[in-house]
């Protein structure tokens, strides 16, 4: 596998993790819906997970690797709280709307 990795640059790598990072902000700092910016959060997620596994192939070292499975696992513990939230909150207000989280204050 290390050998099909090294045939394409590093540079694309990082390239499609920054496009893929750029994506993920612009949708956490533009949308309203709660789970659009949930799978916003998901693809930072995933683009530092491409460039760990990339740096950690062209190194040859399994460390980014070892850093990628954990960042999944915090990543799997992430969608559980978070969509649990997003179900409360959609119980409480009828909506998905991030703006409406306002109306819960005291």
């Amino acid at each position: 596998m290390d050998s099909v990795i090294k045939l394409i640059p590093l540079n694309n790598y990082i390239y499609l993790s920054f496009a893929i990072f750029a994506i993920g902000v612009l949708g956490v700092l533009t949308r309203r819906n709660a789970i659009v910016v949930f799978m916003s959060i998901e693809l930072m997620l995933n683009s530092v997970n491409l460039l760990l596994s990339a740096f950690s192939a062209y190194s040859g070292d399994g460390a980014g690797q070892v850093f990628v499975f954990f960042i999944m696992a915090v990543a799997a513990a992430e969608v559980a709280v978070g969509l649990a939230i997003i179900v409360l909150l959609f119980r409480n207000t009828n909506s998905v709307d991030i703006n409406v989280l306002k109306r819960l204050k005291w």
